[in-house]
C-alpha cells in the first residue's frame, strides 16, 4: 500500500512526540548529584548513585530524533501516487529551502543537547572512582536534556512544515508539466492542419 503525505506527516509527529516526552522524563528523573563514599585506601572517593533511567531514556530520546528526521527527510522525496519530482526542483523554492536548512540544523542542535548530558551521565557513573576526597560526585549538567527534548519536538514541526511546502512545490510542477502536455497536443492538431487548393482548410 502506498504511503500518503497524511501518513508520513503523522509518522513524523508521533515519533517527534515520543523523543520530547522521552527526553522530559530524562530530564526529571536525572538525580542532582550522587553519593561519595570514602574508599579504604583514604585516597579515593567512590561515588554511589540511585538508580534512573536518564541514560537509556536520553539514548531512547535521540533515536526517535533521528527517526523523525529521517522519515521527514525521506517523505519529502516519496513519490506520492507513484509520482516523482526531481530534488532540484524543490529547492528552487527560496522558502522550502530555509526552512529544511532551519529543520536540519534545529536538529542537529537537538540530538547535541540529548547526546552530550546523556553521555556525561553515562561516563559518571561508570567512572565513579575519583582519587580526590573532596570530590562530590556532580550528575550531568541540568537543563540540557530538557532543551534538547523541547527542539526535538521543534524538529518534527519544522519537517511537517517543509513537508507542507513540498506539497505545494509538487503540486505547482505536475500542474506545470500538464500545461506544457496541453500545449503540445494543441500544437500538433494545428500542425495537421492544412489548406485545399479551393483554401478551404482541413486536416490530415
Amino acid at each position: 500500500m502506498a504511503a500518503t503525505v497524511k501518513q508520513m506527516a503523522l509518522i513524523v509527529s508521533l515519533l517527534g512526540l515520543v523523543s520530547f516526552i522521552l527526553g522530559v522524563v530524562a530530564e526529571n528523573k536525572k538525580p542532582a548529584a550522587g553519593t561519595p563514599v570514602p574508599g579504604v585506601d583514604g585516597i579515593s572517593v567512590t561515588c554511589k548513585y540511585p538508580a534512573d533511567p536518564t541514560v537509556a531514556l536520553g539514548y531512547l530520546s535521540t533515536a526517535f530524533l533521528v527517526a523523525s528526521t529521517v522519515v521527514g527527510y525521506l517523505a519529502l522525496f516519496y513519490p506520492y501516487k507513484g509520482k516523482s519530482i526531481p530534488q532540484g526542483v524543490l529547492f528552487k523554492h527560496t522558502t522550502f529551502t530555509v526552512f529544511f536548512n532551519i529543520a536540519l540544523f534545529t536538529t542537529g542542535l537537538a540530538a547535541t543537547l540529548l547526546l552530550w548530558p546523556t553521555i556525561t551521565e553515562q561516563l559518571h557513573l561508570t567512572r565513579n572512582v575519583h582519587r580526590d576526597m573532596s570530590y562530590e560526585c556532580p550528575t550531568a549538567k541540568t537543563g540540557l536534556l530538557g532543551g534538547g527534548a523541547f527542539l526535538s519536538l521543534d524538529s518534527s514541526l519544522l519537517w511537517l512544515i517543509t513537508l507542507m511546502l513540498a506539497g505545494n512545490a509538487r503540486e505547482d510542477f505536475f500542474e506545470e508539466e500538464e500545461e506544457d502536455g496541453d500545449k503540445g497536443e494543441f500544437g500538433a492538431v494545428s500542425s495537421n492542419a492544412y489548406y485545399d487548393d479551393d483554401g478551404v482548410k482541413g486536416s490530415a
